[in-house]
C-alpha cells in the first residue's frame, strides 16, 4: 500500500489559482499523483510502467501518458506500447490506447484544433498519429532520425517536430503528406516549444549548451541561443520569455527569444539532476523535478527564487508536473 507521505520546505508565499492542484507524473512508481498546491498527496492513479510524458485533452477533462516501460532512454528493453487515459476530475484511469508493434512511447503532444495526438516511439523509431475518439494509431511516419524523443505539434496542425536524441537533429514531419525534413541541431536535442507567434520552434540541446531556433514557415534552421550546461526541457511564458532547466548545473535559466540572450538564472538546491521543467498557465510558477532526489521544486518566476520543495515518497521518481485545470 502506498504511503501518502510528503515533506515541504517553505521559503515564501506561493500563489496558486483557486481550486488548483498539481498532477505529478511519477515515473518510477508508474503512477499519476494528484497533489494539493502545498504538496499533500490526494490520490495516485496507476498507469503503464514507467510513464515519461503527459498531455491534456482539448477539453482538459482527460490526460494521456506515454507508458514507455523503461526508466531511461539509454536502458535496454522492449518497453511498453500503451497510452494511459486518465479522467482528471474523477482521478481514475478509464482506458488505454494500444500502439501495437510500436514500443517505448516517449514524447506526446496534442495536434491543434483536433482530437489527435502525435507520439514518438523508440522501438522502432517512428512518429505516430493517434486518433483519440477511436483510440487507434491512424498514421505512422519514419522521422529519418535516431531515437525520436520529445515531440511538438506545429501551430497549424500540419507539421510535427521530433527531437532525434542520438542523431543531433529535428525532423519536421508533414502529417498530411508524409514529407520529412531533417534539420541539424546541437548534440542531444530534447525538449522544444513554439514561439508565441508560432513562427519559430525553440529546441534545447542538452550536450551542446544551446537552443536551436527553427523557422516553422520554411522548416529550416534560423539561429542559435547560447545557454548554460545541460538544457533539457523548455517552456514559454505568456510574454514569450523562454524558461528551461539546466540539468548539468541545476539552474533554471530564462532567455529572450528576440535578442537571443540569457536574461536570468535561478539556482535550484537539488541533490540530483533536474530532469524536467514545466510552467503554470499564468507564467508565475515553474515546476522542476529532480527525479533521483524524489523532489519537485516550485519556483516563483517573478521573484526568481525557489519558494517550495515538495518531497515525495521514496521510489516515486517525479518527472513532469501540470496544474490541475
Amino acid at each position: 500500500m502506498r504511503i501518502a507521505a510528503f515533506s515541504l520546505l517553505f521559503t515564501g508565499v506561493v500563489w496558486c489559482a483557486p481550486n488548483s492542484g498539481l498532477m505529478i507524473l511519477e515515473k518510477a512508481a508508474s503512477a499519476l499523483g494528484f497533489y494539493t498546491p502545498e504538496g499533500k498527496l490526494l490520490s495516485a492513479v496507476a498507469v503503464g510502467q514507467h510513464p515519461h510524458e503527459m498531455v491534456l485533452s482539448p477539453d482538459r477533462r482527460y490526460l494521456y501518458t506515454t507508458d514507455n516501460g523503461t526508466m531511461r532512454i539509454e536502458h535496454a528493453g522492449a518497453g511498453g506500447n500503451t497510452i494511459s487515459i486518465i479522467d482528471v476530475k474523477a482521478r481514475k484511469k478509464v482506458g488505454e490506447i494500444s500502439l501495437g508493434k510500436f514500443h517505448r512511447p516517449h514524447g506526446i503532444d496534442l495536434v491543434p484544433n483536433s482530437t489527435r495526438l502525435v507520439v514518438t516511439a523508440e522501438a522502432p523509431d517512428q512518429l505516430l498519429l493517434v486518433d483519440i475518439p477511436t483510440r487507434k494509431v491512424i498514421k505512422t511516419f519514419d522521422p529519418k532520425g535516431k531515437t525520436p524523443h520529445m515531440v511538438t505539434a506545429g501551430p497549424n496542425g500540419r507539421w510535427a517536430y521530433t527531437s532525434n536524441s542520438t542523431s543531433a537533429s529535428i525532423s519536421a514531419v508533414n502529417l498530411e503528406t508524409g514529407e520529412v525534413k531533417v534539420i541539424p541541431t546541437g548534440e542531444r536535442p530534447e525538449g522544444s516549444i513554439l514561439s508565441k507567434d508560432g513562427r519559430q520552434l525553440l529546441v534545447v540541446n542538452r550536450e551542446a549548451a544551446s537552443i536551436t531556433v527553427i523557422d516553422t514557415t520554411r522548416q529550416e534552421r534560423a539561429g542559435r541561443i547560447a545557454t548554460g550546461k545541460g538544457p533539457v526541457r523548455i517552456s514559454r511564458l505568456p510574454d514569450g520569455t523562454l524558461v528551461y532547466a539546466l540539468m548539468h548545473e541545476n539552474v533554471i535559466e530564462l532567455a529572450d527569444p528576440g535578442t537571443r540572450k540569457v536574461t536570468g538564472r535561478i539556482p535550484v538546491p537539488a541533490k540530483a539532476p533536474i530532469v524536467s521543467l514545466t510552467t503554470s498557465p499564468d507564467g508565475r510558477l515553474a515546476f522542476a523535478s529532480a527525479e533521483e532526489a524524489e523532489t519537485v521544486y516550485v519556483v516563483s518566476l517573478p521573484d526568481r527564487k525557489v519558494v517550495r520543495e515538495i518531497r515525495l515518497p521514496a521510489g516515486t521518481g517525479p518527472d513532469p508536473v501540470l496544474e490541475i485545470p
